[in-house]
Order: structure tokens, then C-alpha cells, then sequence
């Protein structure tokens, strides 16, 4: 199908496909990051914001080792839809590495802003009732089990009921942009700092995230430099242990933290868990056929392919969210 990549051989996905040297790339990346600041964007230090996950914890670990912590501003910025379990983590890590934080706590801005009304009347489309007490997140369906993917509307009602319905396109794209004022407002702040300080914006996603287009668009896609966006997050894992992240950081499960029933990554937006994701992706970026991957993941050869298409389709998504303003 058109999404397989050009296979060059029937070659098996190695087991270890993944594997890095931690201390190797720890110091390759700590050396960009000194080279980017002196050379290329002429700034004091470093901005970034912790979420209390891995990807934000083990940037802000490699910022402390490119520069120092006093060089480097840490901003937490919970609302009220996040679990409340991100920012008790994320201050641990800032005692860890000796780093300054500031906390905002952007609700306000975003209950001015329209953030949680938009969304909540897009979710009434769906389900006339939801208001108040209720709770809610988006999953992705049908990649799981190698069929087309859509979306659907999971709510929760105040007496702990919970219904799902399937998303119109309309209704998709209202709460998502309605959920997409966290993020940007999040960029915001960060901005703010950096011009206080003269600082660098560092951004935190991995390679899934980077190449699949899993970031808000002037977002947290916006950055002045992204160290980890080339590592698989399996890699990433490998560098947190290696930067000795705290262990509460390191084993808490991936998660968006937007919406306020608890989410997972891979029920929003990946095909599969990360784990699995990261080789899928690493079969398809070496070219190797959907056979391979399905025998390294023990799927069918059919859910195989079918996560090609899927992550061809996403790079395509991507492409408009990487994409520069257009000059006439």
C-alpha cells in the first residue's frame, strides 16, 4: 500500500534498534546546546517548561549540564483540568538539579480566554447534558487493532457514570482548538521569561512527537532549539535513567495532562504504546517492510501496514504544523 516505506531488503528490525550510549549522547547533546547559545542565538541561558514528565525533565537535566543551573528557568504551569500529579513531581526535579522554578497557574487566563467554555459547548454537541462536575478526554480508536483511526468523546457525569460516543469532524476540531489555548498560553509565558532573561525557549519533544506532528502549532511546537526531538522516546527513557531523573518522573506512564479524565498518549494519538511506536517508526524510517515489523511486534502483517499508513499520514498532518509563514 502507499503508505509502505521503499524496502531495500527483507531485512529483520534488530532487537536492539534502539540502544544508544547515554553518556555519549548526554555529551553530544550538552555540546550543541553550548555551541547554540554562544553561536547561533546569542542568549544568556535557558527557559523550558515542566510538566513533572520525562521528555521536560531530562531536557532541563541536559539544560543544568550545558550551562548551569543558575542559567536556567524552570516554569510550572498546571490548570485545573491536569491531575495535580505533574507539578509535585516537577518541583521535585527542581530540587534535584538546583533550579529555579516559577508557577503560574494559567486557569484564570484561559477561563478569560474562552478555553474551557468553547470546549465545554463543543462536548454538548455530543452530550447534551455535560456541564458542570462532569470530566472528559478524547481517544483514538481502531489503530489499536489495525483499523482506520477516529476519534471519540469519553465523558464521566458527576454520580461516576461514564458514556463514549463517536466524534463528528466539527465537534472534533471545536474542542480541540478549544484545548489548544493551553498550550499556547503555556508558550506565552514562556516567552515572557525568555525575553526577561534574554534566554533561549527550549522545546521538549521526542522524535514521536516531533516527526508525527503531536504539538499545538505556535504551541508547544514553538521553540528557540529542541534537544530530544531526534531521540525515540524509549531513548529518552534510557537518558533519564543515565541523568539519574527522579524515580516518580521516570515511572509515571505518558501522559497529556490536558484533559481532565486521566489520558493517556496513546489513546489520544499514537497507534500503539510508545514502546511500540518507537520501533514502528524506527522500521519505517530504515525501510524496513510492514513483514518486519509485524514478526518485531508479533502483530499481523495487516495491523503492520496499517500502522505505516498511519504514520504516513501523520507526517503528512505534520507538514503544515513544522511549515514556516508562506512569503508571497
Amino acid at each position: 500500500m502507499a503508505a509502505t516505506p521503499d524496502v531495500i531488503a527483507e531485512r529483520p528490525v534488530p532487537h536492539d534498534a534502539l540502544a544508544l550510549d547515554p553518556e555519549r549522547e548526554v555529551i553530544r547533546i550538552t555540546g550543541a546546546l553550548r555551541g547554540q547559545l554562544r553561536d547561533r542565538l546569542h542568549r544568556r541561558g535557558f527557559v523550558l517548561g515542566v510538566s513533572g514528565g520525562v521528555d521536560s525533565a531530562v531536557c532541563a537535566a541536559l539544560c543544568v549540564r550545558a550551562v548551569g543551573a543558575e542559567r536556567v528557568c524552570a516554569l510550572m504551569m498546571p490548570e485545573r483540568d491536569a491531575s495535580g500529579e505533574g507539578t509535585p513531581r516537577a518541583r521535585t526535579l527542581l530540587d534535584t538539579l538546583g533550579v529555579r522554578g516559577h508557577m503560574h497557574d494559567i486557569s484564570a487566563p484561559l477561563e478569560s480566554l474562552g478555553c474551557y467554555q468553547r470546549r465545554d459547548e463543543a462536548m454538548r454537541r455530543v452530550f447534551p447534558d455535560y456541564g458542570p462536575g462532569w470530566r472528559s478526554k478524547l481517544v483514538i480508536r481502531g489503530g489499536a487493532s489495525g483499523a482506520i483511526n477516529h476519534f471519540n468523546l469519553v465523558v464521566r457525569s458527576p454520580n461516576g457514570e461514564t458514556f463514549e460516543k463517536r466524534l463528528g469532524l466539527d465537534a472534533y476540531l471545536a474542542i480541540v482548538a478549544g484545548t489548544n489555548f493551553k498550550q499556547r498560553l503555556r508558550k506565552v509565558m514562556e516567552y515572557y521569561h525568555a525575553d526577561r532573561l534574554n534566554y533561549a525557549v527550549v522545546g521538549t519533544p521526542n522524535r514521536l512527537e516531533y516527526e508525527l506532528g503531536f504539538f499545538v502549532k505556535n504551541g508547544d511546537g514553538a521553540a528557540d532549539t529542541k534537544p530530544i526531538a531526534h531521540l525515540y522516546k524509549s531513548q529518552v527513557y534510557a537518558l533519564a535513567e543515565y541523568l539519574d531523573i527522579p524515580g516518580e518522573i521516570r515511572t509515571a506512564p505518558p501522559s497529556t495532562d490536558t484533559y481532565s479524565l486521566p489520558q493517556g498518549q496513546d489513546e489520544f494519538y499514537f497507534a500503539l504504546p510508545y514502546q511500540a511506536m518507537d520501533l514502528a517508526l524506527w522500521a519505517f524510517n530504515n525501510r524496513r517492510s510492514p513483514q518486519a515489523l509485524a514478526s518485531a511486534l508479533a502483530i499481523t502483517t495487516e495491523h503492520a501496514e496499517h500502522v505505516y499508513h498511519d504514520i504516513e499520514m501523520k507526517r503528512r498532518a505534520a507538514a503544515y504544523l513544522h511549515a514556516p509563514p508562506l512569503l508571497v
